[in-house]
C-alpha cells in the first residue's frame, strides 16, 4: 500500500473525510475509488459515495476477496444510513463469511452489526438478539465498541429494559471518547436523548400525562391493568391478550379503559368500534356480538359487565385500569414515528419497515406532504422523504470510523 492510501485511511479512520479526499481526490485505483467513497458517504453524498464503491469493487481484482467484500460492506452501511433497505442481505452475508475466513474479523464483525441495525429498523428483535450472542466485543476498537453498545441499548430499549440501555450507552460514551470521533459521540447523545423523551402517554381516571421510557417499564411491571395502545393488547405483569389482528374489540377494550371505573354507553360503544353516527338495530345486535367476543378474551384478566346504559370493564382483584397510548396520535402517525429520526426514507424503505405495500405508504406520505408534515427531495426511484427540520435537532449517524484498506 502506498504511502498516500495509508494516510487517507489514517485521515478517515480519525474522522476526517476531507483530509482523505485531498490525498486520493484524483486517482481512479481500486483503493483509491474505495477510500474516495467511503470519505464521500461521511460528506452525505450517499448516491456519489455508492457509485465509487461500485466502481472500487470491480476494479479490484478476483484474487482480491477481501477488498472486493470490504466494498460491499461499506456499500450495505452507506444503504443503511440513507435508509435503503432494500440492499441485498445476501450479499452483506457473503461478504461477511469472506472476511471472517480471510481472517479479518473486525470487518467481518462490522458487517454482522449492520445486519443487526437493519433488523432493529425493521422490528426483527429476536433475529437481532440471536446475531448480537454470537459477537464476542471484547477485542473491537474503540470505534467499533461505540457500535456496539448502541445496538446493546437499542434492543434494550425496546424491551423496555431502561437500565441495561443506560449502561451500555455510558459504555458507549466511553468508547466514543477513546474513539475521539465526533460523530459518533453525537450518535450516543441522540440515541441517549430517546431515554428523556415522552414514550408514550397514560390515559387513567379522565387524565392524562406523557411517560418516559423508564415509567413505561415500571407501568407494566406494576400490579395495573393496562390496555396498551401502542401494540394493541391488553395486559398485566404476567399475562398479555393481543387483540392486534381484532381492531372492533381492542377500539371497544380501549373506550372501557379510558372511562374506567365508569361505564360506557351503548351510543358511545357504537361510535367508536363501527364509527356509526346513529345508531340503529343492527348496530346495537352487532355490540352485543363483539361485547361477548371481548368478554371471553379478557376473561383470565378482567369481566365486562353490563350497567342500565352501557357495560363497564371490572378488572380481576383491585388494581387500577390505565390505557398506554402513543405520544402522537393522528392519522399515519407510523409513519411520521420511522420519519421522526431525521434520516431520508425512501418509500419503498418505509414499505419494508411498516410491512404495509408501497402504494399504502405513497399515499400516507402524500397525504402528510399536503398538510406540510413531511417533505420530499429528489425524483422517481431517487426520491427521499423526511419530516421537516427542527432548530437544535441532531441527526443520527450511522457510518463510524472505517477500518483502514490494506
Amino acid at each position: 500500500m502506498d504511502s498516500l492510501i495509508t494516510a487517507a485511511a489514517r485521515a478517515l479512520a480519525a474522522g476526517d473525510p476531507l483530509g482523505a479526499l485531498k490525498r486520493v481526490a484524483l486517482r481512479d485505483d481500486a483503493p483509491a475509488l474505495a477510500l474516495r467513497g467511503i470519505a464521500m458517504a461521511r460528506l452525505g453524498d450517499f448516491t456519489r459515495a455508492k457509485e465509487l464503491l461500485r466502481r472500487a469493487g470491480r476494479a479490484f481484482g478476483p484474487r482480491e476477496a477481501i477488498a472486493r467484500s470490504r466494498c460491499v460492506v461499506a456499500e450495505a452501511e452507506i444503504a443503511l444510513v440513507s435508509r435503503d433497505l432494500s440492499f441485498p442481505s445476501k450479499s452483506l452475508a457473503a461478504a461477511r463469511a469472506t472476511l471472517a475466513a480471510r481472517g479479518d474479523a473486525l470487518n467481518a464483525a462490522h458487517a454482522g452489526y449492520l445486519e443487526i441495525r437493519r433488523l432493529l429498523l425493521i422490528g426483527s428483535l429476536d433475529a437481532a438478539e440471536r446475531m448480537l450472542d454470537g459477537l464476542d466485543p471484547a477485542p473491537f476498537p474503540p470505534a467499533l465498541r461505540v457500535g456496539h453498545e448502541l445496538v446493546v441499548a437499542g434492543i434494550a430499549m425496546r424491551r423496555l429494559r431502561t437500565q441495561p440501555a443506560r449502561e451500555a450507552l455510558a459504555r458507549a460514551r466511553d468508547a466514543a471518547r477513546r474513539a475521539r470521533i465526533a460523530a459518533l459521540a453525537a450518535e450516543v447523545e441522540s440515541t441517549a436523548h430517546l431515554l428523556a423523551t415522552p414514550a408514550a402517554r397514560l390515559i387513567a381516571r379522565g387524565s392524562e400525562r406523557p411517560l418516559l421510557l423508564e415509567e413505561v417499564e415500571a407501568l407494566m411491571a406494576s400490579k395495573a391493568l393496562v390496555v396498551d395502545a401502542c401494540r394493541y393488547a391488553v395486559r398485566d405483569s404476567r399475562t398479555t391478550i393481543s387483540l392486534n389482528r381484532r381492531p372492533v374489540l381492542f377500539a371497544l377494550a380501549r373506550a372501557l379503559g379510558e372511562a374506567w371505573p365508569q361505564d360506557v354507553s351503548r351510543s358511545l360503544l357504537i361510535a367508536r368500534a363501527f364509527r356509526g353516527k346513529h345508531a340503529d338495530e343492527s348496530h346495537r345486535a352487532r355490540l352485543r356480538v363483539e361485547i361477548g367476543r371481548l368478554r371471553r378474551a379478557l376473561q383470565p384478566l378482567a369481566d365486562l359487565n353490563a350497567t342500565p346504559d352501557g357495560f363497564v370493564l371490572e378488572p380481576h382483584g383491585r388494581r387500577e385500569v390505565t390505557v398506554l397510548a402513543l405520544p402522537v396520535e393522528e392519522e399515519h402517525a407510523a409513519v411520521l414515528a420511522f420519519l421522526a429520526d431525521g434520516e431520508a426514507w425512501s418509500s419503498s424503505a418505509l414499505s419494508v419497515a411498516l410491512g404495509a405495500s408501497q402504494r399504502t405508504v405513497q399515499r400516507a406520505l402524500d397525504a402528510l406532504a399536503a398538510t406540510g408534515k413531511v417533505q420530499s427531495v429528489g425524483r422517481a426511484r431517487a426520491r427521499r422523504w423526511m419530516t421537516p427540520p427542527v432548530p437544535g435537532f441532531t441527526t443520527t449517524l450511522l457510518l463510524p470510523a472505517p477500518l483502514p484498506n490494506g
